[in-house]
């Protein structure tokens, strides 16, 4: 592994480190009731950049494009989780930017980013599958610190209890609340900390003479999400 690409990895590692701890705490009642909306809605904002940032790296680690036909389950795998990772972290923008903008004015529509936001969690989820798909077809991982099993499900653990706080976070129309305030809440946290276990267990370095193959992402689903893969969230 050349000195760039592991410099690369290493970024893509801690961009859903930061972006993991920025949703975790955003999710903490205390800091929000210290804070005000504004400030908790911007932290899950710019958490989302970071996530969004990080996608993008494991993307180009795993490849511009699609996987030739002809290449093994894995490798398709591979790169398909780090496409829909890059879709759901996009989501995810829009959702928190909706949020943000509703916080800052009293006029914008209440819940008008939970449909982005269930649909990163789907992401999310889809993302995690295949990289568990491209771990289970892998004789040898990419990096095998990085992309070992418990990496690929924490990152299905953190997508699952995203998806969870998304359910919680539905508004209902008739009354303007959530559905589940306290798994809104608590689904993010404890996504959040299960991305961030993968991220920080996924930032290991390769020996230099190791041959790298093409993964997952390591942030969302086998780092972040490993997630998220070639890593394998991300949190």
């Amino acid at each position: 592994m050349t000195p760039e690409r592991r410099m690369r990895l290493r970024r893509e590692a801690w961009g859903f480190a930061i972006g993991s701890v920025f949703f975790a705490v955003g999710a903490v009642p205390f800091y929000a009731d210290a804070v005000g909306a504004v400030v908790t809605n911007a932290t899950f904002f710019v958490g989302a950049i970071f996530f969004t940032l990080a996608a993008f790296i494991q993307l180009v680690l795993s490849g511009r494009r699609p996987a030739r036909r002809g290449s093994d389950r894995a490798v398709r795998s591979d790169w398909w989780a780090s496409a829909v990772q890059v879709a759901g972290t996009l989501f995810f923008n829009l959702s928190t930017s909706a949020a943000l903008i509703s916080a800052v004015n009293e006029n914008a529509r209440v819940g008008s980013g939970w449909r982005p936001d269930a649909r990163g969690s789907v992401c999310f989820l889809v993302a995690s599958a295949l990289a568990v798909v491209a771990t289970t077809e892998r004789d040898r991982l990419w990096d095998p610190k990085a992309r070992v099993w418990r990496c690929t499900w924490l990152n299905m653990m953190g997508s699952v209890f995203f998806a969870v706080s998304a359910v919680g976070a539905y508004v209902i129309p008739a009354t303007s609340d959530f559905v589940s305030q306290l798994w809104a809440n608590l689904g993010t946290f404890l996504g959040a900390l299960c991305f961030l276990a993968a991220a920080l267990l996924s930032r290991r370095d390769l020996p230099a003479d190791h041959a790298p193959t093409p993964g997952i992402w390591t942030g969302a689903n086998t780092g972040l999400f490993g997630h998220m893969r070639r890593r394998g969230p991300r949190r």
